[in-house]
């Protein structure tokens, strides 16, 4: 029988020749294992990133004057520049031509032709108006009004003092000889027919919304903001006159 000093010999030896043999194998799986720097906040030195990744080759949608690396590019961008301002500039000129044809049927095709304008004049025969009286006239599809003045009218609407106008007009700026008057018969405020020799100044009254004019067809009562148009006419002799 072995005494116990025996055992604790031969079980001290095999538990020494174990460890032996483990510690080896940690040291030959530990080599190569270099050990990561800690810093002083806990930060350590290992990259963790991929670094085996193959960069994707965009040659394919490069231009070619821009692929050489040792190749300034510099060039290459004033030639892109002056094409740019190139292909600018001529679609600001088609577009502006464009659109001043298209602006230029426009307003053609709104115009009146020659054979309308031809027959947009009338000629009127001032002999046949008494005096004192107002004949109306179809003049591009307006009334036009001729008035043969009396020498009270005609000194009344002149002795008119013009800050009591709203719309300010001297007598003389609307007429070519004091005793005829020609205004277009339509209200400066909704287009109504004025009545003749009508209205509290005796010139026209509009019987829509009340509006009264002087004999020289002046604004003086009512919501009319202006005063009576005078179209274009002239004397073609002493009496007779071309409106239009």
């Amino acid at each position: 029988m072995m005494s116990v000093a025996a055992r604790r010999g031969a079980l001290y030896t095999s538990t020494q020749h174990t460890v032996n043999a483990s510690v080896n194998v940690v040291s030959r799986l530990t080599k190569d294992v270099v050990p990561a720097a800690a810093s002083a906040n806990g930060a350590t030195g290992v990259r963790l990133a991929h670094t085996d990744m193959k960069v994707p080759d965009f040659s394919d949608y490069r231009r070619p004057d821009v692929q050489d690396p040792n190749k300034s590019a510099h060039g290459s961008y004033e030639s892109r520049k002056a094409f740019s301002y190139l292909i600018t500039g001529a679609s600001a000129v088609i577009g502006v031509y464009s659109a001043k044809t298209v602006v230029s049927q426009f307003v053609s095709s709104m115009s009146a032709s020659a054979d309308v304008l031809a027959l947009s004049k009338i000629e009127v025969k001032l002999g046949d108006i008494p005096e004192g009286k107002n004949m109306t006239f179809k003049w591009r599809g307006k009334p036009l009004f001729v008035r043969h003045r009396t020498e009270k009218e005609i000194a009344t609407e002149e002795a008119v003092n013009m800050s009591e106008l709203r719309d300010p007009q001297h007598d003389r700026d609307r007429v070519l000889k004091p005793k005829w008057m020609i205004v277009l018969g339509v209200c400066t405020h909704l287009g109504c027919v004025p009545i003749s020799n009508a209205g509290e100044w005796g010139g026209y009254y509009c019987p829509c919304h009340g509006s009264h004019y002087d004999a020289s067809g002046r604004i003086r009562k009512g919501p009319a903001p202006l005063n009576l148009e005078v179209p274009y006419y002239e004397f073609s002799d002493d009496d007779t006159i071309v409106v239009g």
